[in-house]
């Protein structure tokens, strides 16, 4: 199952939104080392540094960024938010039917 990870990353110029994807097993919640994992691939090298809000920390001094805030999970449920911009950017991709014809 798809799992997309939506999170703030906080630079000195301010708050960046992001997105991460994660493949999960059905019905299973990403967890502490799925979410570094996921970071990790995204050249983010963090630690969890508050569980309860889900903030990650830069493990390295230097970083141009002083944490990172999950902010929601969307796995395709009913009850999660529908996504409108990727939605719009899967529909541009996909070809378009043909009108008229």
């Amino acid at each position: 199952m798809e799992c997309i990870v939506h999170f703030d990353v906080q630079h000195s110029e301010g708050v960046k939104p992001l997105r991460g994807l994660l493949f999960l097993d059905e019905g299973k919640t990403p967890g502490e080392q799925d979410l570094i994992g996921m970071f990790k691939d995204m050249n983010f090298n963090v630690r969890l540094e508050d569980r309860e809000k889900l903030v990650f920390k830069p493990v390295g001094p230097g970083e141009k960024y002083s944490e990172i805030r999950i902010t929601s999970f969307d796995n395709g449920k009913k009850n999660s938010k529908q996504d409108n911009e990727l939605k719009s950017i899967v529909g541009n991709l996909l070809p378009q039917k043909p009108t008229g014809l």
